[in-house]
Formats: structure tokens, sequence, C-alpha cells
């Protein structure tokens, strides 16, 4: 039976994934290509409940424990519900942030041992993977210039060096894992497109071919 891809957008605050993630949805459909659109924490309301409690800043601190079992909830949630009943309609999911983000935020950023995100990541989604996950890549100067007029949430709120180690986190996966594809951020849109573009036609050209 067909099935359907599942891409990943990933990059820190300020790196443009909302604009790119319409982007790529855009670029599939024009390819003839069903697709749906999801995020992470969130992408079902009981899952989108547990987002707002995750990004809000709050008197009470929030152990790291805590936030790394609330992501994965939301998680188990919204693989259940949404990417996985996608996946086997033979729709390809177009997701801001999955797994690879609690790597970089909880692991790098919190220094969560990788070992324990893993135990999390096999009893929530198994073997699925992303096919395709498309980082954008962004120095956290550049990135925090972004964001400086916007409401922060507690995640944004964080230091520079929180970001720069969530980046050299991103970055050591995508030396790890072949599905990474590292996109310069900090390019003009126009370029940006125009790499994610070549990566996603790649993509179809391979998907089509296998059929």
């Amino acid at each position: 039976m067909a099935r359907g891809k599942f891409i990943t957008l990933e990059g820190s605050e300020g790196v443009g994934k909302t604009t790119n993630l319409e982007f790529i949805c855009r670029y599939l459909e024009a390819a003839g290509i069903d697709s749906v659109q999801t995020r992470e924490p969130g992408g079902t309301p009981l899952a989108e409940e547990l987002r707002q409690m995750l990004l809000a800043v709050r008197d009470e601190a929030m152990s790291v424990q805590t936030e790394l079992l609330m992501l994965f909830a939301a998680r188990s949630q919204h693989v259940q519900q949404i990417i996985e009943p996608q996946l086997a309609a033979d729709r390809w999911v177009i997701c801001d942030r999955f797994t690879d983000a609690t790597y970089a935020y909880q692991g790098g950023g919190r220094g969560v041992d990788e070992k324990q995100i893993a135990v999390l990541e096999a009893l929530v989604h198994g073997d699925l993977q992303p096919d395709l996950t498309l980082y954008l890549d962004l120095a956290p100067e550049i990135a925090a210039e972004r964001i400086a007029n916007r409401e922060r949430d507690r995640f944004e709120r964080e230091h520079r060096a929180f970001f720069e180690r969530v980046r050299a986190s991103y970055l050591d996966r995508a030396n790890r894992y072949p599905r990474f594809e590292v996109i310069d951020a900090s390019a003009t849109l126009e370029e940006v497109q125009s790499c994610i573009g070549e990566v996603l036609g790649r993509l179809i050209e391979s998907s089509r071919s296998t059929q």
C-alpha cells in the first residue's frame, strides 16, 4: 500500500519556518501531491493545550523532566491522531519540528542525556522517522535580531548560550543523519526557497521512480 512522505522543518526561532512551510505546501500542491501541514508541539486540540502550557511564561519554574515528558505526551497524541493516519492515507505530512527539536533544545540546550530522549522516542513513535528534514540554519545573534520586536515565549527568552548549544546540536545531527538538508537561512528568501525547491524536487522524483 502506498504511503506518504514525512517531511520536517527544523530550526530555532527567527529562521523563517512559517513562511517556508507555506512555500513547501504550495510547491507540493503544484506537483500534484496531497499534503497536510502540522506542527509540534501541537497538531491536535489536546496537544495544542500542552503547547500553550509549555510556551507560557509563568512564575513557577518548569523542571527539565516535566518539559521533556510534556513534549513527548503532545507528540504521542500527534503521531497517533494526525501523523500516522495521514501517512497511511498516502498524504505527505509537513511538520514544523519533530523529535530532532527535542534532541536540540532539551538535549543540546538543557543538557538532557540523549539516551533518556531515545527511550521516549522509541516509546512514542518507534521506527517512525522523517523521510526528509530541512534544517534552517542561522547564527543565534541574527535570529535574536529577527524576533527582537515580538512578544517572546518561554523558549524565546532563553539566553544566547542556550541557542548556541541548540544550533550545535542540530548541526551535529545533520552530520550524522543523511535525511538532513542544511539550508542557510541567512540567505535571501528567494535563495532559501530555491534550495528547498531543489531538495523537494529530488524527493518527489525519487518517490515517483519507486512507485
